[in-house]
């Protein structure tokens, strides 16, 4: 694991070279010094985007409360879980292990209710991301800055995308995970599943009864994990304008919905590195007509990345998920 983990991170600096090789770096400094204080505008956009995606998980709990102190002990949680997804090449679900055992530790959600909260948060974030990308393959193939191309490539990757997340989605409804290994436990190589088939059960029976018994929380989420994806785009926009290049909110949202894709797509590349520069470099050229636009979206992108990933490391190890555990209120 730990050779994969070398290599990936060994293509995504290839990536990131082949990126800035032909960059004005002087251009680029000056973009970058014109943002000054408005940097903590776009921190503060990330930090509501951020609350919103917290909301989504607190929900899909249904013993956890519905208060502003849970609501930041979750938001912890998440900071410490979403630094682990960013630097561990799993497809983004490398620290949501790490949520499910401070759940557990810290205020004594069993795994199987705090593996299905995770499960039903993913597959909802993946759901409205969906969404939010449909609507962005939309305005591209409405706007006049994309040639086809573009629209190519962005609908294939939407149609990839969406057919892996109603797979994923049918598994979960139609509890596919029991029944398989309910099949499997009879052959006597796969006997030792028998361990854990309550387990895998009752994760099921939560994910159905959620989806069945809960729709109006299932709504809600939806809409609060959509609206993150849209402050995305707000950050965007918000950017541009303070670098002294202001494009529309409409710009803004294809610019990205391109760049989610991307690193949807490379997931197994630590935090994207390289790749989401390359994104940003490519369809920022496109809108702007300048490369060094593009790169600057980028480099305000992952510094804000960058920040977020120190602030979770630097939560997990002071909250300590070896702690005692503080009870439920």
């Amino acid at each position: 694991m730990r050779f994969f983990k070398i290599v990936f991170f060994l293509v995504g600096l290839i990536l990131l070279a082949w990126v800035i090789q032909n960059l004005n770096f002087k251009e680029i400094i000056v973009l970058i010094n014109q943002i000054g204080f408005g940097f903590i505008l776009v921190i503060g956009v990330y930090f509501i985007a951020f609350l919103f995606d917290t909301l989504t998980w607190q929900i899909t709990i249904l013993s956890a409360p519905l208060t502003p102190k849970w609501a930041y002990r979750f938001f912890q949680l998440r900071l410490s879980g979403e630094a682990f997804n960013n630097i561990l090449p799993a497809a983004s679900i490398g620290g949501e292990p790490i949520k499910a055992i401070m759940l557990k530790n810290l205020y004594g959600f069993n795994y199987r209710e705090g593996i299905a909260s995770l499960v039903l948060s993913r597959t909802i974030n993946t759901i409205s991301l969906i969404i939010f990308l449909i609507i962005g393959f939309l305005l591209m193939i409405n706007s006049d800055v994309l040639d086809d191309n573009y629209n190519t490539i962005a609908g294939a990757g939407l149609i990839i995308l969406s057919l892996a997340i109603l797979f994923f989605f049918c598994i979960q409804r139609f509890k596919v995970a029991s029944h398989t290994s309910t099949v499997l436990s009879k052959n006597k190589w796969f006997h030792w599943l028998n361990n854990f088939l309550h387990h895998i059960r009752e994760v099921d029976d939560i994910l159905v009864t959620f989806y069945k018994d809960h729709i109006k929380r299932t709504s809600y989420a939806l809409i609060l994990a959509l609206i993150n994806w849209v402050l995305g785009a707000v950050e965007i926009f918000i950017t541009m304008h303070l670098i002294g290049h202001p494009i529309s909110l409409v710009d803004a949202w294809i610019i990205e919905a391109i760049a989610q894709l991307v690193r949807t797509a490379t997931f197994f590349i630590p935090a994207s590195i390289g790749a989401q520069e390359g994104a940003f470099l490519i369809i920022g050229s496109a809108v702007t007509g300048s490369p060094a636009i593009g790169f600057t979206m980028a480099i305000v992108r992952r510094t804000r990345e960058i920040i977020w990933i120190i602030w979770g490391l630097v939560v997990f190890y002071i909250t300590n998920p070896n702690t005692e555990m503080v009870s439920k209120e």
